[in-house]
């Protein structure tokens, strides 16, 4: 950035049928993004390429406008990133050539977990496989609206996957009582915008553990496995139900979750270890949406709300609101972890609250 400024930005979809007119496909999410102050002059883009591999060499960066499309070659391109100088804003996004070879590329399994419902006994594993670059909190908030109520279970993610290729997935123990639905799926590297299951694990009868085994169909390399323990959290409970999909008042009920316990730390604790570099690094725009969201299920009040108008600057209202909340108990200050990483994914990341 040349000065201060508020960053906002979403991911939208890709006009694919504009991209193959110039024999392009999408490399990674389409940003769109905006400065009012026009103050951004470089912008480092994620993307899931191996360098070693040497398929950075067909990527470039798409301006997307009202106006058309632009392509940009990078200034750099990092282990991580795609590195541009620019001048203007909107859309921006990875693309590759059409007739590029397929290299491997970073990518993440990701699982989401559907507990039994009293009385029976089945639960479900969903698991996705997907591009490194996607936006992780984008696929929980998309699933969400599309299937309802899952446990995201966090275990390291990160593999190497083959574009185009069939990869199986295996589990131990391999019963009669573990069902995998389809033997086998394609892994497709342009996974940017629907989410929907890559494998289904279909679990007949109650365990606390399973072992899960990704291999590549053609030579039979394992190439992720973890051994997933999986929440005792009961749909058909109402406790567990509450846990889930909380009502406003239930919300605000200091409640310690199972997630707190142990050696986790408590959304409280969390809170008061980034509150310095909450109250640095959160700008005035996001401040005004997670307030709204705070306000909105009465995590905050009105009173609270004018009390921390009063307050002279960005900084003294950021300290006011995460001071307010945290004193609220553990309820209150998960709500706004969980709101945060909704309305600003880059500095929750950043504070190591996903």
């Amino acid at each position: 950035m040349e000065g201060e400024g508020d960053v906002v930005y979403r991911t939208v979809p890709w006009n694919r049928r504009l991209l193959s007119q110039h024999h392009k496909k999408p490399a990674g999410p389409l940003f769109d993004i905006k400065c009012v102050q026009q103050s951004v002059c470089q912008l480092h883009v994620p993307h899931c390429e191996i360098l070693s591999t040497g398929g950075f060499q067909f990527l470039s960066v798409a301006h997307v406008t009202d106006e058309g499309i632009e392509f940009i070659r990078p200034q750099k391109i990092t282990e991580t990133h795609v590195v541009i100088n620019i001048t203007g804003f909107s859309g921006y996004g990875n693309v590759k050539d059409e007739d590029c070879p397929p290299d491997p590329v970073r990518a993440l399994v990701l699982l989401f977990y559907r507990p039994p419902e009293d009385p029976d006994p089945e639960s479900l594993i969903n698991v996705l496989l997907v591009p490194r670059n996607i936006v992780v909190r984008d696929v929980q908030r998309t699933r969400r609206k599309l299937i309802g109520d899952e446990i995201y279970i966090d275990k390291p993610p990160h593999c190497k996957l083959q574009p185009n290729q069939v990869y199986t997935l295996s589990t131990c123990p391999q019963n009669c009582s573990v069902k995998i639905e389809p033997p086998d799926a394609e892994f497709d590297e342009e996974f940017h915008s629907s989410y929907f299951t890559t494998f289904q694990v279909i679990l007949k009868t109650t365990m606390k553990k399973i072992m899960l085994s990704l291999k590549q169909k053609s030579s039979s390399n394992t190439v992720w496995k973890r051994e997933v323990c999986l929440p005792s959290t009961k749909k058909g409970n109402s406790c567990a139900q509450c846990a889930l999909n909380p009502s406003p008042n239930q919300r605000l009920r200091n409640i310690q979750s199972p997630m707190s316990t142990g050696n986790r730390k408590s959304s409280e604790e969390k809170l008061l270890d980034v509150r310095s570099r909450f109250v640095d690094g959160i700008s005035e725009p996001v401040l005004k949406c997670l307030l709204d969201k705070l306000l909105e299920k009465k995590v905050m009040n009105d009173s609270e709300r004018e009390s921390m108008n009063e307050k002279q600057n960005k900084r003294d209202k950021a300290r006011f609101v995460i001071d307010t909340v945290r004193k609220k108990g553990e309820a209150a200050s998960s709500e706004m972890i969980d709101f945060l990483c909704e309305v600003d994914t880059f500095l929750c990341g950043h504070l190591g609250l996903m």
